[in-house]
């Protein structure tokens, strides 16, 4: 019987890739009174429910879809965590 997973995957820029969004959000923050700021890095943060057999078949799982859909692997890196969880609630209705 296959086991609910949570996957927490983080995705940034590589380091030596330009971050014009993290060059924005660090200016602002300065603006803003901040002046102790000296570099900002933006990425994205997504959550995966998936079903697998094991935590292992999970990770493979999650693994593949950054590699072929979630990272772009040329100025992408990424890590993930996986954990079991319970099965997401549907809303009624």
């Amino acid at each position: 019987m296959a086991t609910t997973y949570l996957a927490r995957i983080d995705v940034m820029l590589k380091p030596l890739v330009n971050d014009p969004q993290g060059l924005a959000v660090r200016d602002g923050l300065k603006e803003l009174g901040f002046g102790g700021v000296q570099a900002v890095r933006v990425g994205k943060h997504i959550e995966v429910r998936l079903a697998a057999d094991s935590e292992a078949a999970a990770s493979t799982d999650v693994d593949a879809m950054c590699r072929k859909l979630l990272a772009n692997g040329v100025f992408e890196m990424f890590s993930f965590t996986i954990e079991a969880s319970a099965p997401e609630a549907v809303p009624a209705g």
